[in-house]
């Protein structure tokens, strides 16, 4: 409660103070341009009284209108809240007559159609779950709109959290080039904020899904260390990494939703270590020179044993990637090559693919909770017939494996000596963080016969996010730059468990120093007329 009062006042101070950002709103006499704003940008607009809470909305539902299913036709965008301008109205009278409800108020996000609404279907990417109400919010659902966001739509996601592709909606496609992949699973969430459907969003993190499609989205994107956010309310993949976070355009933009949304829930126990380990805001180390002094350890191989480093490329986002670790050192870092953790490749990309033990049970215990769900079980789910193929082979997999089995305990072991070994190696390098790529390729072309192939790499090679989840470390990823072919390159940096204020830090002083978000051309700013109230 005393950590919720003082984000309140700290939000009461910055809108005491407040100037609007680089692409601040324009006057109710001229067309309200929502690309790329940030919610400071919205909060500064509307205590200015330039526009209202239902311009804000109507703004970005335009947005989705002409560019979600027609023009680049990103397929980012499963449910559009049809409650969202009637909240917007609410919000407009409650702040005429009290002022803002919370930190949030009418920030328009978008939520990943994994995570509950009690106003919208939650498919999880599935023609099987497509007309799916659980009728309840998930809990970061339920403190976003505490704090005054709107729900504005859910968002596209790989069948049951993984990759890019569902039945319940196609393929979603990159911001930057819809013929690329988006990453996954998030992916729908990551193209949305990227085209500004929205001013920020939340994504699910098992093995790489919030900052695989903010990496290629040009984006920044967290993922908190397990404890930190409570995941009642959102289907499970693997309960030992799944985790939620945000994806935004700036650094400041994700540090305000975390504000929001970490923090013990008695729904989900896991969360009970978070206590002590939450602070006041993590705005707090929001400052130009955050990376003076820090000590940063690169991975100068790929952590994807997969990576083929003889080609072009591979070459073309190195050149983007070395640039970026010499603006790090430009900015005050002591920018050295990570120590070395033996296999530390194999080892974690093998924690994480070896993994089959945990989804069936807890995917089953999940829908158990759901008296209206159309099935009950994950063999139910595949039953049907009607889930994708290529994804139905890989659960397939998982069925009738158990955490009970010798060989997940061993996983296990292994998972807990190279979380040990990392430590270690942080400590005598006196490292604060990892810097690396999250890819070391641009995201590849979708195949045209994508939705019928049993087998699919929804990833592509040089995929360097399994480290975090599989040793249980927070990572932010945050835009590096572009290729030759303007494609979008992230940075990632990983800090050890709770450190994410200091992730924040980091971010933001090469966020500041480097300024490399630039809004995708395949969804300029709508014509006058149509971003005009």
């Amino acid at each position: 409660m005393l950590r919720t009062r003082l984000l309140f006042f700290s939000f009461g101070l910055l809108m005491s103070g407040v100037a609007a950002g680089p692409h601040a709103f324009q006057s109710q006499d001229g067309p309200m341009e929502v690309v790329d704003a940030t919610i400071d940008d919205v909060r500064a607009a509307l205590q200015a009284k330039r526009i209202t809470c239902r311009d804000v909305v109507s703004a970005y539902q335009r947005r989705i209108e002409a560019y979600d299913k027609s023009g680049p036709a990103l397929n980012a965008v499963q449910t559009v809240n049809p409650s969202a301008l009637q909240e917007a109205e609410r919000l407009d009278r409650v702040y005429g007559a009290l002022g803002p409800v919370g930190p949030l108020h009418c920030v328009p996000l978008v939520v990943k159609d994994q995570v509950e609404t009690r106003d919208m279907p939650t498919s999880y990417g599935s023609v099987v779950f497509r007309a799916f109400h659980s009728g309840r919010d998930a809990t970061v659902v339920a403190r976003l709109r505490a704090a005054g966001a709107i729900v504005i739509a859910k968002t596209t996601m790989g069948e049951f959290a993984s990759g890019y592709l569902g039945s319940a909606f196609g393929a979603v496609r990159n911001a930057y080039d819809p013929a690329r992949m988006a990453s996954g699973s998030s992916g729908g969430t990551g193209s949305s904020v990227a085209a500004s459907f929205a001013t920020a969003g939340i994504a699910e993190d098992t093995g790489g899904s919030t900052r695989g499609p903010a990496a290629v989205n040009n984006l920044v994107g967290l993922r908190p260390t397990v404890p930190l956010v409570s995941r009642f309310g959102m289907l499970p993949a693997r309960p030992s990494t799944d985790t939620l976070g945000p994806i935004g355009r700036t650094v400041t933009d994700v540090a305000l939703i975390l504000d929001v949304i970490a923090g013990y829930d008695p729904r989900d126990p896991t969360t009970a270590e978070s206590v002590g380990h939450v602070p006041a805001s993590y705005t707090a180390t929001l400052t130009a020179d955050g990376l003076r002094g820090k000590r940063i350890g690169v991975f100068r191989t790929p952590l994807d044993p997969k990576a083929d480093t003889t080609t072009a490329e591979y070459r073309g986002v190195r050149v983007v990637v070395d640039r970026a670790l010499a603006d790090l050192r430009r900015l005050g870092a002591e920018v050295v090559d990570a120590p070395d953790v033996p296999d530390i490749a194999a080892r974690s990309a093998a924690i994480y693919d070896e993994n089959v033990y945990e989804t069936e049970a807890a995917t089953n215990a999940y829908l158990a909770q759901h008296a209206t769900a159309p099935v009950k079980t994950l063999a139910d789910i595949l039953l049907t017939g009607r889930v994708i193929p290529a994804r139905a082979r890989v659960l397939a997999n998982v069925l009738g494996r158990s955490t009970s089995e010798p060989a997940y305990a061993r996983l296990m072991l292994v998972r807990e000596q190279l979380r040990r070994e990392v430590f270690a190696a942080m400590a005598d390098a006196r490292l604060d963080a990892f810097a690396y790529a999250t890819f070391d390729y641009p995201p590849p072309v979708i195949p045209a016969d994508a939705l019928t192939r049993t087998t699919i790499d929804s990833t592509g090679p040089g995929n360097n996010r399994r480290l975090s989840p599989a040793i249980g470390f927070p990572a932010i990823t945050v835009p590096a730059g572009f290729t030759a072919d303007v494609l979008p390159v992230g940075l990632e940096l990983m800090a050890r468990p709770f450190h994410e204020s200091t992730l924040f830090a980091l971010a933001y002083a090469f966020e500041q120093g480097t300024h490399h978000r630039m809004p995708p051309k395949a969804t300029p700013p709508l014509a006058a007329g149509k971003d005009a109230r």
